[in-house]
Protein backbone atom coordinates (compact mmCIF):
# COMPACT_ATOMS: atom_id res chain seq x y z
CA UNK A 1 0.00 0.00 0.00
CA UNK A 2 1.36 3.30 -1.07
CA UNK A 3 1.02 6.09 1.39
CA UNK A 4 0.23 9.87 0.48
CA UNK A 5 3.03 12.17 2.47
CA UNK A 6 3.65 13.59 -0.54
CA UNK A 7 0.61 15.05 -1.67
CA UNK A 8 -0.84 15.43 2.07
CA UNK A 9 2.37 17.72 2.78
CA UNK A 10 1.90 19.75 -0.18
CA UNK A 11 -1.58 20.43 0.87
CA UNK A 12 -0.95 21.61 4.31
CA UNK A 13 1.37 23.85 2.64
CA UNK A 14 -1.33 25.53 0.14
CA UNK A 15 -3.72 25.64 3.17
CA UNK A 16 -0.99 27.48 5.09
CA UNK A 17 -0.10 30.07 2.66
CA UNK A 18 -3.62 30.47 1.70
CA UNK A 19 -4.16 31.50 5.53
CA UNK A 20 -0.97 33.55 5.59
CA UNK A 21 -2.23 35.26 2.40
CA UNK A 22 -5.55 36.62 4.41
CA UNK A 23 -3.31 38.28 6.51
CA UNK A 24 -0.48 39.18 4.20
CA UNK A 25 -1.57 39.46 0.90
CA UNK A 26 1.94 39.26 -0.40
CA UNK A 27 1.25 35.72 0.06
CA UNK A 28 -1.15 35.37 -2.77
CA UNK A 29 1.91 35.65 -5.04
CA UNK A 30 3.54 32.61 -3.64
CA UNK A 31 0.44 30.22 -4.35
CA UNK A 32 0.02 31.64 -7.66
CA UNK A 33 3.27 30.48 -8.60
CA UNK A 34 3.26 26.87 -6.32
CA UNK A 35 1.88 24.82 -8.72
CA UNK A 36 4.38 25.05 -10.94
CA UNK A 37 6.90 25.26 -8.20
CA UNK A 38 5.80 21.93 -6.95
CA UNK A 39 5.34 20.18 -10.44
CA UNK A 40 8.60 21.03 -12.19
CA UNK A 41 10.46 19.24 -8.87
CA UNK A 42 8.37 15.83 -10.10
CA UNK A 43 9.20 16.03 -13.55
CA UNK A 44 11.55 13.76 -15.03
CA UNK A 45 12.49 16.15 -17.94
CA UNK A 46 13.86 18.37 -15.09
CA UNK A 47 14.87 15.55 -13.01
CA UNK A 48 15.67 12.39 -13.95
CA UNK A 49 15.55 10.13 -11.05
CA UNK A 50 12.51 12.38 -9.66
CA UNK A 51 10.29 9.12 -10.23
CA UNK A 52 12.39 6.78 -8.16
CA UNK A 53 12.42 9.39 -4.90
CA UNK A 54 8.65 9.81 -5.14
CA UNK A 55 8.18 5.84 -5.33
CA UNK A 56 10.46 5.42 -2.21
CA UNK A 57 9.03 8.03 -0.14
CA UNK A 58 5.54 6.61 -1.40
CA UNK A 59 6.75 3.21 -0.31
CA UNK A 60 7.50 4.12 3.39
CA UNK A 61 5.23 1.70 5.76
CA UNK A 62 3.47 3.59 8.33
CA UNK A 63 4.90 3.19 11.54
CA UNK A 64 2.74 3.68 15.26
CA UNK A 65 4.66 6.60 16.08
CA UNK A 66 4.99 6.98 19.61
CA UNK A 67 6.86 10.34 20.06
CA UNK A 68 8.39 12.70 18.09
CA UNK A 69 11.71 14.92 19.19
CA UNK A 70 12.32 18.04 17.03
CA UNK A 71 14.61 19.62 20.26
CA UNK A 72 17.12 17.18 20.29
CA UNK A 73 20.17 16.70 18.21
CA UNK A 74 19.44 13.85 16.99
CA UNK A 75 16.15 13.75 15.28
CA UNK A 76 13.82 11.49 16.69
CA UNK A 77 10.93 9.85 15.70
CA UNK A 78 10.08 6.94 18.23
CA UNK A 79 8.20 3.87 16.97
CA UNK A 80 8.49 0.27 16.93
CA UNK A 81 9.76 -1.33 14.54
CA UNK A 82 9.96 -4.74 13.45
CA UNK A 83 12.90 -7.05 11.41
CA UNK A 84 10.33 -6.39 7.94
CA UNK A 85 9.77 -2.77 9.01
CA UNK A 86 13.38 -1.80 9.51
CA UNK A 87 14.74 -3.65 6.33
CA UNK A 88 12.16 -1.90 4.12
CA UNK A 89 12.70 1.42 5.65
CA UNK A 90 16.37 0.83 5.25
CA UNK A 91 16.44 0.04 1.94
CA UNK A 92 13.95 2.80 0.79
CA UNK A 93 15.48 4.91 2.42
CA UNK A 94 19.16 4.42 0.94
CA UNK A 95 17.53 5.15 -2.50
CA UNK A 96 17.43 8.90 -1.29
CA UNK A 97 21.39 9.17 -0.48
CA UNK A 98 23.68 10.82 -0.80
CA UNK A 99 22.16 12.05 3.05
CA UNK A 100 24.27 15.38 3.73
CA UNK A 101 22.62 17.23 6.50
CA UNK A 102 21.39 15.50 9.64
CA UNK A 103 21.22 13.41 11.97
CA UNK A 104 18.07 11.70 12.05
CA UNK A 105 16.82 8.12 13.95
CA UNK A 106 13.91 5.99 13.37
CA UNK A 107 12.87 3.30 16.04
CA UNK A 108 13.87 2.59 18.99
CA UNK A 109 10.69 2.37 21.13
CA UNK A 110 9.91 -0.54 22.65
CA UNK A 111 5.87 -2.04 21.87
CA UNK A 112 4.74 -2.85 25.23
CA UNK A 113 3.48 -5.68 23.36
CA UNK A 114 6.79 -6.76 22.36
CA UNK A 115 9.46 -8.08 24.45
CA UNK A 116 12.90 -5.76 23.37
CA UNK A 117 14.19 -8.99 22.06
CA UNK A 118 11.85 -9.06 19.71
CA UNK A 119 12.43 -4.97 18.43
CA UNK A 120 14.51 -4.29 15.79
CA UNK A 121 17.68 -2.04 15.87
CA UNK A 122 16.14 1.90 15.13
CA UNK A 123 17.71 3.22 11.65
CA UNK A 124 20.58 6.13 12.54
CA UNK A 125 21.03 8.14 9.56
CA UNK A 126 24.29 9.09 10.14
CA UNK A 127 24.66 12.20 7.68
CA UNK A 128 27.94 13.14 6.20
CA UNK A 129 27.33 16.74 8.26
CA UNK A 130 26.78 16.84 12.13
CA UNK A 131 24.37 19.42 11.44
CA UNK A 132 23.64 19.56 15.15
CA UNK A 133 26.89 21.10 15.73
CA UNK A 134 26.10 24.55 13.40
CA UNK A 135 22.97 24.09 15.40
CA UNK A 136 24.65 24.01 19.09
CA UNK A 137 26.73 26.84 17.99
CA UNK A 138 24.10 29.41 16.31
CA UNK A 139 21.05 28.42 18.46
CA UNK A 140 22.15 30.32 21.55
CA UNK A 141 22.48 33.72 20.03
CA UNK A 142 19.08 33.48 18.09
CA UNK A 143 16.16 36.11 19.32
CA UNK A 144 13.14 33.66 20.36
CA UNK A 145 12.03 31.40 17.54
CA UNK A 146 8.51 30.77 19.20
CA UNK A 147 5.49 32.35 17.84
CA UNK A 148 7.82 33.18 14.59
CA UNK A 149 7.64 32.76 10.97
CA UNK A 150 10.86 31.71 9.61
CA UNK A 151 12.21 30.95 6.34
CA UNK A 152 15.09 28.74 6.12
CA UNK A 153 17.21 29.89 2.52
CA UNK A 154 18.90 26.64 1.04
CA UNK A 155 17.63 24.40 4.00
CA UNK A 156 18.75 20.64 2.14
CA UNK A 157 17.41 18.22 3.78
CA UNK A 158 15.52 19.99 6.27
CA UNK A 159 17.61 19.14 9.54
CA UNK A 160 17.34 22.73 10.59
CA UNK A 161 13.95 23.34 9.77
CA UNK A 162 12.57 21.19 11.93
CA UNK A 163 14.65 22.68 14.53
CA UNK A 164 13.21 25.89 14.35
CA UNK A 165 9.88 23.98 14.60
CA UNK A 166 11.26 22.32 17.70
CA UNK A 167 12.25 25.41 19.37
CA UNK A 168 8.62 27.04 18.99
CA UNK A 169 8.22 28.63 15.30
CA UNK A 170 5.02 29.03 14.66
CA UNK A 171 5.56 28.42 10.85
CA UNK A 172 9.01 27.31 8.94
CA UNK A 173 9.30 27.24 5.17
CA UNK A 174 12.09 25.69 3.92
CA UNK A 175 13.86 26.15 0.47
CA UNK A 176 15.98 24.51 -1.25
CA UNK A 177 16.12 23.85 -5.37
CA UNK A 178 17.25 20.09 -4.90
CA UNK A 179 15.00 17.13 -6.12
CA UNK A 180 17.14 14.85 -3.69
CA UNK A 181 16.96 16.91 -0.74
CA UNK A 182 13.23 17.70 -1.43
CA UNK A 183 12.43 14.12 -1.12
CA UNK A 184 14.91 13.40 1.86
CA UNK A 185 12.72 15.77 3.39
CA UNK A 186 9.40 14.13 2.77
CA UNK A 187 10.77 10.92 4.04
CA UNK A 188 11.57 12.50 7.26
CA UNK A 189 7.98 14.36 6.99
CA UNK A 190 6.47 10.94 6.64
CA UNK A 191 7.70 9.48 9.85
CA UNK A 192 7.15 12.57 11.67
CA UNK A 193 3.37 13.10 10.63
CA UNK A 194 1.53 15.86 12.47
CA UNK A 195 4.25 15.87 15.42
CA UNK A 196 4.80 19.39 14.48
CA UNK A 197 1.39 20.62 13.95
CA UNK A 198 -0.41 23.65 15.97
CA UNK A 199 -2.34 22.18 18.45
CA UNK A 200 -5.93 23.67 19.55
CA UNK A 201 -9.08 23.10 21.72
CA UNK A 202 -10.47 21.26 18.64
CA UNK A 203 -7.71 19.41 17.88
CA UNK A 204 -4.66 19.07 15.53
CA UNK A 205 -4.67 21.73 13.35
CA UNK A 206 -1.75 22.73 10.22
CA UNK A 207 1.53 21.50 9.56
CA UNK A 208 4.53 23.94 10.96
CA UNK A 209 7.36 23.15 8.47
CA UNK A 210 7.13 23.01 4.84
CA UNK A 211 9.19 22.87 1.77
CA UNK A 212 9.42 24.62 -1.12
CA UNK A 213 11.87 23.23 -3.87
CA UNK A 214 13.15 26.42 -5.36
CA UNK A 215 16.52 28.75 -5.02
CA UNK A 216 15.68 32.62 -3.00
CA UNK A 217 15.69 34.08 -6.20
CA UNK A 218 12.14 32.38 -7.53
CA UNK A 219 10.48 33.75 -4.55
CA UNK A 220 8.51 36.98 -4.88
CA UNK A 221 10.90 40.24 -3.97
CA UNK A 222 10.52 42.28 -1.03
CA UNK A 223 7.38 39.56 0.09
CA UNK A 224 8.41 40.79 4.12
CA UNK A 225 6.71 37.71 5.42
CA UNK A 226 9.22 36.29 7.96
CA UNK A 227 10.79 37.56 11.33
CA UNK A 228 13.37 35.35 10.77
CA UNK A 229 15.07 34.67 8.13
CA UNK A 230 18.09 32.26 7.90
CA UNK A 231 21.23 31.69 5.18
CA UNK A 232 23.65 28.95 6.45
CA UNK A 233 25.94 27.92 3.49
CA UNK A 234 24.92 29.55 0.68
CA UNK A 235 26.41 32.54 0.47
CA UNK A 236 29.50 31.47 -1.19
CA UNK A 237 27.85 29.88 -3.76
CA UNK A 238 26.31 33.00 -5.08
CA UNK A 239 28.18 34.83 -8.20
CA UNK A 240 26.53 38.19 -6.68
CA UNK A 241 26.70 38.04 -2.87
CA UNK A 242 25.50 41.69 -3.06
CA UNK A 243 22.28 40.47 -4.49
CA UNK A 244 21.68 37.59 -2.47
CA UNK A 245 21.69 39.52 0.58
CA UNK A 246 19.11 42.13 -0.85
CA UNK A 247 17.16 39.45 -1.56
CA UNK A 248 17.34 37.82 1.87
CA UNK A 249 15.97 41.85 2.96
CA UNK A 250 13.24 41.62 0.69
CA UNK A 251 12.18 38.30 2.90
CA UNK A 252 12.54 40.19 6.29
CA UNK A 253 9.59 41.87 8.32
CA UNK A 254 10.79 45.38 9.49
CA UNK A 255 12.89 44.62 12.23
CA UNK A 256 13.13 41.16 11.26
CA UNK A 257 16.30 39.43 12.16
CA UNK A 258 18.64 37.63 9.29
CA UNK A 259 21.20 34.92 10.60
CA UNK A 260 23.69 34.86 7.86
CA UNK A 261 26.12 31.64 8.21
CA UNK A 262 29.24 31.23 4.91
CA UNK A 263 32.80 30.49 4.37
CA UNK A 264 35.04 33.54 5.80
CA UNK A 265 38.87 34.03 6.03
CA UNK A 266 41.43 35.80 8.71
CA UNK A 267 42.21 39.92 7.11
CA UNK A 268 40.93 42.78 7.83
CA UNK A 269 37.49 45.15 6.10
CA UNK A 270 39.35 44.88 2.32
CA UNK A 271 40.27 41.18 2.38
CA UNK A 272 38.11 38.74 -0.02
CA UNK A 273 39.27 35.34 -1.25
CA UNK A 274 37.73 35.01 -4.79
CA UNK A 275 39.20 31.22 -5.59
CA UNK A 276 40.89 31.06 -8.90
CA UNK A 277 39.24 27.79 -10.08
CA UNK A 278 38.28 24.88 -7.16
CA UNK A 279 37.95 25.88 -3.36
CA UNK A 280 37.98 22.32 -1.78
CA UNK A 281 37.15 20.81 -4.66
CA UNK A 282 34.00 22.86 -4.91
CA UNK A 283 33.63 24.61 -8.57
CA UNK A 284 30.97 26.91 -7.49
CA UNK A 285 32.49 28.94 -4.67
CA UNK A 286 33.01 33.01 -5.71
CA UNK A 287 33.25 35.04 -2.86
CA UNK A 288 35.35 34.71 0.92
CA UNK A 289 35.07 37.55 3.09
CA UNK A 290 36.95 38.26 5.99
CA UNK A 291 34.13 38.31 8.81
CA UNK A 292 35.49 42.72 8.87
CA UNK A 293 34.35 42.33 5.31
CA UNK A 294 31.21 40.65 5.61
CA UNK A 295 30.02 42.97 8.24
CA UNK A 296 30.86 45.83 5.88
CA UNK A 297 28.53 44.19 3.36
CA UNK A 298 25.98 43.70 5.70
CA UNK A 299 25.65 47.19 6.46
CA UNK A 300 26.16 48.36 2.70
CA UNK A 301 22.97 46.07 1.91
CA UNK A 302 20.91 48.28 4.79
CA UNK A 303 21.18 45.69 7.57
CA UNK A 304 22.09 46.79 10.79
CA UNK A 305 22.89 45.72 14.45
CA UNK A 306 25.41 42.98 12.77
CA UNK A 307 27.47 41.04 14.64
CA UNK A 308 29.63 38.03 14.25
CA UNK A 309 28.99 35.59 16.81
CA UNK A 310 31.05 32.54 15.70
CA UNK A 311 33.61 31.53 13.89
CA UNK A 312 34.77 28.19 13.67
CA UNK A 313 37.06 26.29 11.23
CA UNK A 314 35.28 22.80 10.03
CA UNK A 315 36.93 19.72 11.45
CA UNK A 316 36.82 16.27 9.69
CA UNK A 317 34.77 15.00 12.68
CA UNK A 318 31.92 17.93 11.56
CA UNK A 319 32.14 16.95 7.98
CA UNK A 320 32.99 13.00 6.78
CA UNK A 321 32.34 9.95 4.55
CA UNK A 322 29.52 7.86 6.46
CA UNK A 323 27.52 5.09 5.88
CA UNK A 324 24.72 7.32 4.37
CA UNK A 325 27.23 9.69 2.01
CA UNK A 326 30.06 7.07 0.65
CA UNK A 327 31.41 10.15 -1.60
CA UNK A 328 34.70 12.34 -0.93
CA UNK A 329 34.28 14.60 2.07
CA UNK A 330 36.26 17.36 3.69
CA UNK A 331 39.12 14.57 4.72
CA UNK A 332 40.00 14.36 1.19
CA UNK A 333 39.48 18.08 -0.17
CA UNK A 334 42.57 19.00 2.30
CA UNK A 335 46.15 19.01 1.81
CA UNK A 336 47.79 15.96 3.13
CA UNK A 337 50.74 17.11 4.49
CA UNK A 338 48.86 20.69 5.91
CA UNK A 339 45.43 19.93 7.40
CA UNK A 340 45.43 23.51 7.73
CA UNK A 341 44.80 24.09 3.80
CA UNK A 342 42.86 23.04 0.59
CA UNK A 343 44.20 21.07 -1.70
CA UNK A 344 44.39 24.22 -3.92
CA UNK A 345 46.64 25.59 -1.06
CA UNK A 346 43.43 27.78 0.20
CA UNK A 347 42.89 28.61 3.69
CA UNK A 348 40.87 25.10 5.38
CA UNK A 349 37.23 26.13 5.37
CA UNK A 350 36.19 28.38 8.44
CA UNK A 351 32.37 28.98 9.27
CA UNK A 352 31.08 32.31 10.82
CA UNK A 353 27.63 33.17 11.88
CA UNK A 354 26.17 36.81 11.65
CA UNK A 355 23.45 38.25 12.89
CA UNK A 356 21.63 40.82 11.62
CA UNK A 357 18.43 43.39 11.66
CA UNK A 358 16.41 44.81 8.94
Amino acid sequence: MLNDTIIHAERELYLTLLELAQQQPSAYEWLSKLPTWLNDIKDKANYAHAPVYQASVARLPTLAVDNVDLDSDILTINAPLSDSERKQTMALLKQLMPWRKGPFQIGGQVDSGQNEDQQAAPIFIDTEWHSDWKWQRVAPHLGNLKGRRVLDVGGGSGYHGWRMAGAGADTVIIIDPSCLFYHQFMAIRHFVGNADAHTHVHGTGRYRTHYIPVPLEALPEHSQLFDTVFSMGVLYHRQSPFEHLQQLKGQLVKGGELVLETLVIEGDANTVLVPHDRYAQMNNVYFLPSVAALIGWLEKAGFSDVRCVDVAVTSIEEQRKTEWMTYHSLADFLDPNDSSKTLEGYPAPMRATLLAKK
